[in-house]
């Protein structure tokens, strides 16, 4: 406890009413203090750092002024949510951010009232708070009962289509409702796209200072004798080009920009808001990622995603890596084939440096396409690139993947286009929890007609598969690759070219086989290990891919042992179900095969380190190695292992 910062007023607030107790300028130190509670509490767990910090200001005005959790506020995407956890009777957890039964690092309707709408992927705050206001005027009713729906939502945010689908429906609908647009002129990387210029253009035309005085007004807003002045005000901002146009034309009024680290704007404007509103209400706020802590200022994102680190350094605690991290193959693989293939472009949404693509747009800058965090729109981009002669790979993680299915579907399977799809983030990430995990794309993909899935068992194997994909013209092609170091195989130079729906046999054994798919081959190796020391030598095999199955691979492996097993990180309804149809169809349980899948549960799993997710899963080799004891009917009650 000795090297916690001292917050003696925050010490106070045990929830947001106790800050009503607090005069303006207490106000402002209570900010401050919950800057160096979030820092250090960060410092000791990882996490988001710089999107909370961006928001303390406006995180304590918000709680200040409005009456949560009656009134509901909506993080959009949750990063910048850990000051609101602090404020909202979880200052006591705040240091099991992210860990095994600790707090989720995102906002968890679950973990609290004070969450009334998860969130983790971005883009889905507005269409929560309308539907929060229109369920509060047509007399819904929940256990905090139902006041002002309050959406707040960065500037890389509003680059996805959803949010001004919200804001279109919301306009028309006329509802009181709150939208504070947080422009800090980065989401995780930059923001790119015309928005983001309009945004910058709307404050860079003037000097800022100049326009303080117009935004504490919260220009239409004003108490009766400021009014006409502030009408002047507000034609005046809108002669310089500053001022909320394209928003009013989506039927919102615009307040802003207002500097959103100042509380002697914040607080009044809100107050004001809160008293006035009546329909669908804009707030322009431009803040700061890492706002108040050197080192995350510094950094280039700004300190989006730390590990532990030291607060008076900010330098990060990172184990050694022992191994290459299979984004950064994946990155490395295909600048080298981009050497050798001009036709070789890339797309991402808003990830380059979580998808590894930051190497590539360093090499071919031309090549790569950041569309922002518009997965719809990456995937049609990339089918099109794909139709006018390209090769396009469009590299995002499993589960924002999902939020382009129908583009996939629609404008990739349909019309047979050569989009090859790097998958980063497969299987179970660790302490984003669920809402990050890739569970589902074996499943959503290889169920659709002319896709070809493949999965890396280790980071030589997605060497192979980046240059089979580069090689692959005849329709879309997948593969998939975990968050995190790879297994520390030898590499090659250069990947080659896997033949297509070939598997390969790793070890050749008795009466049960063993056929892996994906990242799980070593902990498949572990228990085959394990189960030589019992006189029991599996069959293992690598399936390389779900779509085309190997035939001839998996039915050998049927006829020829009593047992057979499959191994993915995947939900039901991916590679299993696939190999138990090509069984069932063959007629090879009319004799007798012992079959079972091993696959990701059907439930939802909390954050924990991914060792301890996959144990909850049943996955990792001691359950491996159960499975098979089972299967083969040889008992382990009371036996002790060697």
């Amino acid at each position: 406890m000795s090297d916690r910062p001292k917050t003696p007023l925050l010490d106070l607030v045990n929830r947001p009413a106790d800050l009503k107790q607090f005069s303006d300028a207490q106000l402002h130190q209570v900010a401050q203090e919950l800057r160096t509670e979030t820092i250090s509490a960060v410092s000791v767990t990882g996490g988001h750092l710089g999107a909370g910090l961006g928001v303390v200001e406006l995180t304590t005005a918000l709680h200040a002024v409005f009456d949560t959790p009656r009134d509901k506020i909506i993080w959009d995407v949750g990063h910048q949510c850990y000051p609101h956890k602090i404020l909202t009777e979880r200052r006591d957890r705040i240091r099991t951010l992210r860990m095994k039964g600790g707090l989720s690092g995102f906002t968890k309707r679950s973990e609290s009232p004070y969450d009334p709408f998860g969130a983790a992927h971005s883009s889905t705050s507005i269409s929560a708070a309308l539907g929060f206001s229109v369920a509060r005027d047509l007399g819904g009713v929940t256990p905090e009962g139902l006041g002002d729906a309050i959406a707040v939502i960065g500037d890389g945010s509003m680059s996805a289509g959803m949010a001004f689908e919200a804001m279109n429906n919301a306009g028309h609908l006329r509802k009181r409702l709150i939208v504070i647009l947080n422009d800090n002129e980065m989401s995780i990387a930059p923001p790119v796209g015309a928005l983001s210029s309009y945004l910058s253009r709307i404050y860079a035309e003037a000097p800022f200072h100049d326009l303080k005085a117009a935004a504490k007004g919260a220009v239409s807003l004003l108490p009766e004798p400021f009014r006409e002045g502030a009408k002047r005000a507000k034609e005046m901002l809108k002669g310089m080009a500053v001022g909320g146009t394209l928003f009013e034309e989506l039927g919102f009024s615009y307040i802003g920009p207002l500097d959103g680290h100042d509380m002697d704007q914040l607080l009044p404007v809100l107050r004001t808001v809160k008293a006035r509103a009546t329909g669908p209400i804009l707030i322009h706020v431009l803040t700061k990622k890492g706002k108040g802590y050197a080192p995350a200022e510094q950094a280039r994102d700004k300190g989006h995603a730390t590990a532990r680190f030291d607060v008076v350094t900010g330098e990060q605690k990172k184990a050694p890596s022992n191994a290459p991290s299979y984004t950064s193959v994946f990155g490395k693989a295909l600048v080298d084939e981009a050497g050798r293939d001009d036709k070789i472009v890339a797309v991402t949404a808003a990830m380059p440096d979580g998808t590894g693509l930051n190497l590539f747009a360093e090499r071919y800058p031309s090549r790569c396409f950041d569309v922002a965090i518009a997965e719809q729109h990456g995937v049609t981009f990339a089918a099109a690139l794909a139709a006018g002669g390209m090769k396009p790979f469009c590299a995002m993680y499993s589960t924002f993947l999902q939020r382009g299915y129908d583009q996939v579907v629609h404008d990739v399977a349909i019309q047979r286009l050569p989009v090859r799809f790097a998958i980063d983030r497969a299987g179970l990430v660790g302490a984003d929890g669920a809402t990050h995990a890739g569970s589902f794309d074996i499943a959503y993909l290889a169920n659709l007609p002319g896709m070809t899935v493949m999965a890396a068992a280790d980071e030589a194997e997605l060497m192979h598969m980046v240059a089979t994909a580069a090689a692959h013209d005849d329709g879309p092609i997948a593969f998939r690759y975990p968050r995190g170091e790879g297994v520390g195989v030898d590499l090659p130079e250069r990947g080659e070219v896997l033949e297509i729906g070939k598997g390969r046999m790793i070890q050749k054994g008795a009466r049960v086989a063993l056929l892996s798919f994906g990242t799980r081959l070593a902990e498949v190796q572990k228990a085959a290990e394990a189960l030589s020391a019992r006189g029991i030598t599996p069959t293992i095999a690598d399936a390389r891919f779900a779509k085309p199955l190997d035939r001839d691979l998996i039915l050998d492996l049927a006829a020829n042992h009593e047992a057979l097993i499959t191994i993915e990180e995947g939900a039901i309804g991916g590679f299993g179900s696939h190999v138990a149809q090509l069984l069932a169809d063959e007629g090879v349980f009319d004799h007798g095969l012992k079959y079972r899948s091993m696959v990701l549960p059907d439930t939802f799993i909390d954050q924990a380190s991914p060792a301890d997710m996959y144990a909850v899963a049943g996955m990792n080799a001691e359950q491996i190695e159960a499975k098979v004891l089972s299967v083969l009917g040889v008992t382990t009650i009371g036996e002790k292992r060697a």
